[in-house]
């Protein structure tokens, strides 16, 4: 028997030293260190607990009574907003514009240079759907088309109104096709 087969006959089943490195089947697995496994999972649980509680504290607040809606400022008592309407029109791209427009009176004793409303659009539930602040454009000239102009370019003296008009490029989906909320957050005068 050569010397070569003489070595086949002695290898260990095992898959010990002496098999080449070779791991036989069936043979003892060998020892893992688990340590980094275990590392690992600790940091990563500490993460995710870090990041509960940090995050809980970011909720936002619950809807107060005013639905969502900015206080109105304390002149806004003296202003009101009557004849409001409602139209659409399509613009040079072909999407949809919505116009609300109405009257602004000034009931109070200041000249209005600025008027910010925030406008709500709700949906068939009562929520807010929509909710935009913007600038009150006052119209300046309605033919051949509608212009308008900041308050501070014409004020509203006390005892005087003036025609307003608010653009809206895109709605939302579930907006229920109500008028929407009005509400005047911030005057400007002098």
């Amino acid at each position: 028997m050569s010397e070569i087969e003489s070595r086949q006959g002695q290898q260990p089943p095992d898959g010990g030293p002496h098999s080449g490195g070779l791991q036989i089947a069936g043979g003892p697995a060998t020892d893992r260190n688990w340590l980094p496994w275990i590392v690992a999972s600790a940091v990563v649980v500490g993460v995710v607990v870090l990041l509960a509680v940090l995050g809980g504290r970011s909720r936002p607040a619950a809807p107060t009574a005013h639905y969502g809606l900015d206080p109105a400022d304390p002149y806004a008592a003296k202003l009101v907003i009557s004849n409001v309407k409602m139209s659409e029109a399509s613009n040079f791209a072909g999407s949809k514009v919505t116009y609300v427009e109405g009257r602004l009176t000034n009931n109070g004793d200041r000249t209005v240079t600025g008027v910010t409303v925030q406008v709500a659009f709700r949906n068939d539930l009562g929520e807010i759907a929509q909710k935009e602040s913007l600038p009150v454009m006052l119209i300046r000239a309605r033919e051949p088309y509608v212009d308008t102009e900041s308050v501070d370019a014409a004020p509203i003296k006390p005892a005087a109104e003036a025609d307003f008009r608010l653009v809206f490029d895109h709605l939302a989906d579930d907006w229920n096709q109500q008028y929407p909320e009005l509400r005047i957050t911030s005057v400007q005068d002098h």
